[in-house]
């Protein structure tokens, strides 16, 4: 009975050794296989029979060795750690890619900088400045205005172009995230299946949900944890994603009916968005996870213009002026997108109210019932060399709507020298105010163009005296010049410094690279930590074919060894039952 328990003894060590063998064979043949994990063989003692009590030994014969399961050799806290870490890489290099995009549109790499625009625009002001009379010297600045608003036009079209394009991104991410959802639960279903007698494990299919988790976390910011039963339940953006019974899809929508732009949504979870904006992004409250985030941010909610740039003068409370700052600071400048668009409109609208309110000046009168409104100008406005001596033409006007209304009459409050009130009737041209609800109203790109009237008859440009002499007015000329050099706006609310217009471009393109620069080092500071984590993954879970080698010739001395064992207790039992 002895021999034939160290007969069984004998075939155990063969199965271990086999099932070992197989092990290492499947780790040899998967050493490229992306997502594979090295498994190993566990090996326990199988039983032992006690034969009886002593202080001297253990009384006990082992009846062999037992093949306990084929273990995944992983690191919890290394999976959690680079699943982290490479989503927080993936958010500032969607940044940084947006970034990239809105510098090759101005140009300032590639030699056809929108700067030089500019300049021409500048050297077209100055040699109108030597020669206020001279026909040629008007046409050549009309024709610079006319280049001067399509190169704006067409850099701020790229960019909504741009900005509505990172739609098919979004979407693309989201479908991608959908598919995931799905193939993590199919995986769970199989997994627990296999595992579900307790014998098997079903490392192959561990490894691929693996693998979707580190893309999933790629994309979104994801929270994971795996029940008793090898079911994997998956947080998007603390919103339950993928349960144990079936997974909550995202959805992209429209953010308004008269946008364009698209937000991903939770259908089942009340069409709530997946994502709050309503704080920046922080690493401190690790916010700043994921491509698709980054994506949305960096892309903003909507086309942005020079209204979105909070400025004192439009407010009538300190209150009001620091809730817009409030509402910029949460929603305009943590998009590249917006701020970019924002900023570059304010320069735009800047150069051109500044031409148009020197060339048609305006004056501020108050009416009978206390309104404070904008005239023409009529007493210092210049005029024209056609024989109309036409006045109140800007050199830009609004596609949809006039820069004055017709002539009509107004009653106005006037105060004497001795503080006596009096009321009034002019007839004026009243200026129609920009008004930031009405987008036709406004001095902004894709509603700017060349006055036509003075495109059609350049002697319509106000240049000469309003004094019925026709001679040239250098003054207007002169403060053409001054105006240009004269601060009109800061960059931002959180900046105090007015720049002039050429000042105000280059803090503008300074702002767009350091801020390039800061998201580019940030990112690649990630890719150094995410590749140093992703090593040390690999230290743990990458197989080694040298290791799998050594562990091969090992597994095959130990199967040769217990075939040996087996013919020494064959021969024994042979040679027994002969003798008998």
């Amino acid at each position: 009975m002895a021999s034939f328990g160290s007969l069984y003894i004998g075939v155990s060590g063969l199965n271990v050794s086999q099932a070992s063998l197989n092990v290492t064979s499947h780790n040899l043949a998967n050493v490229d296989t992306k997502g594979f994990v090295r498994q190993q063989a566990i090996s326990t003692d199988f039983q032992y029979i006690k034969w009886g009590e002593s202080h001297l030994s253990s009384m006990q014969r082992g009846l062999g060795a037992n093949f306990a399961e084929v273990k995944q050799v992983r690191d919890a806290f290394l999976d959690r750690a680079y699943r982290q870490e490479i989503g927080r890489q993936a958010f500032y290099e969607a940044q940084y890619q947006a970034i990239s995009e809105i510098e090759g549109l101005f140009g300032e790499l590639e030699g056809v900088q929108f700067q030089n625009t500019m300049k021409d625009f500048w050297e077209a002001l100055q040699e109108l400045g030597r020669e206020p009379d001279n026909i040629v010297a008007r046409s050549s600045l009309i024709q610079t205005a006319v280049s001067f608003v399509e190169r704006a036009e067409n850099i701020y079209s790229q960019m909504n172009d741009y900005q509505v394009n990172l739609n098919t991104k979004i979407s693309d991410q989201v479908n991608r995230i959908n598919e995931i959802g799905e193939e993590i639960r199919e995986l769970n279903i199989k997994i627990r299946h296999y595992e579900s007698t307790g014998v098997e494990k079903a490392n192959d299919l561990r490894d691929h949900r693996n693998l979707l988790l580190d893309e999933l976390s790629n994309m979104v910011g994801i929270t994971y944890k795996e029940s008793p039963t090898s079911i994997v339940t998956v947080n998007v953006e603390g919103v339950p994603f993928v349960t144990e019974d079936s997974v909550y899809l995202m959805d992209v929508v429209q953010i308004s009916e008269d946008s364009p732009m698209l937000k991903p949504i939770w259908p089942a979870h009340g069409r709530v968005d997946v994502f709050a904006f309503d704080r920046p992004p922080s690493s401190v409250h690790n916010t700043d996870i994921g491509s698709l985030k980054g994506l949305l941010l960096a892309r903003g909610n909507k086309q942005a213009n020079y209204t979105d740039i909070p400025v004192r003068d439009r407010y009538e409370t300190e209150t009001q002026y620091q809730e817009a700052v409030r509402v910029y600071n949460n929603s305009i400048d943590p998009s590249v997108m917006m701020t970019v668009q924002a900023q570059f409109d304010q320069l735009i609208h800047g150069i051109v109210t500044m031409i148009n309110d020197t060339l048609s000046p305006n004056k501020e009168v108050t009416l009978a019932d206390g309104r404070k409104i904008k005239i023409f100008d009529e007493e210092n406005a210049p005029v024209g060399m056609d024989p109309m001596q036409t006045m109140g033409e800007g050199l830009f006007s609004r596609k949809s709507v006039p820069r004055y209304t017709d002539v009509q009459d107004i009653v106005i409050e006037v105060i004497n020298e001795d503080g006596t009130t009096e009321y009034q009737t002019i007839s004026a041209r009243i200026y129609i105010e920009e008004d930031p609800s009405d987008n036709y109203s406004l001095f902004t790109l894709g509603e700017i163009e060349v006055n036509p009237n003075i495109l059609q008859n350049s002697s319509l440009l106000p240049l000469s005296k309003n004094d019925k002499t026709g001679a040239y007015d250098i003054e207007m000329t002169q403060r053409l010049l001054s105006n240009w050099q004269k601060p009109f706006a800061t960059l931002s609310p959180n900046t105090l410094t007015k720049n002039n217009i050429n000042d105000y471009y280059i803090s503008f393109i300074s702002d767009i690279a350091n801020r390039g620069e800061q998201v580019n080092t940030i990112s690649m500071n990630q890719m150094s930590m995410v590749a140093s984590i992703d090593n040390k993954r690999a230290e743990v879970t990458g197989v080694s074919s040298d290791e799998e080698l050594t562990n091969l010739i090992k597994f095959q001395h130990s199967y040769n060894a217990a075939a040996r064992y087996v013919n020494v207790v064959s021969e024994m039992l042979e040679h027994i039952i002969m003798s008998m």
